[in-house]
């Protein structure tokens, strides 16, 4: 399968601990195509309907739903999690996404 950056798809989060985003949801894969070709892990952030405004989310709206990319959930997923894709997200939001991840992770 040809995983692609910002490329929205079904995944498992299930099992999880505490506060972590539970059960099988959207997420976009945000690890770059070069890892997705060789690594047989991916990095992903759930997406969800359920939120607030937070600096470390950002607003998406995909197949006709308003929600959010949840960055501060990023995760390394096995494959094998990945079901279905779903689509991908737009150029707006893949800016605002890299925006927030600088600003988290490096400023």
């Amino acid at each position: 399968m040809v995983i692609e950056q910002y490329a929205v798809y079904h995944i498992s989060l299930d099992p999880t601990k505490g506060h972590e985003i539970k059960k099988t949801r959207p997420c976009v894969v945000i690890s770059p195509n070069e890892m997705n070709r060789h690594i047989l892990t991916v990095i992903v952030a759930p997406m969800t309907t359920k939120t607030h405004p937070y600096p470390t989310r950002v607003p998406v709206k995909f197949k006709n739903k308003d929600g959010w990319v949840v960055l501060d959930q990023i995760r390394t997923v096995d494959r094998g999690r990945l079901s279905k894709k779903l689509g991908s997200i737009g150029e707006t939001t893949i800016q605002q996404i890299k925006d927030v991840l600088k600003e988290m992770l490096i400023d």
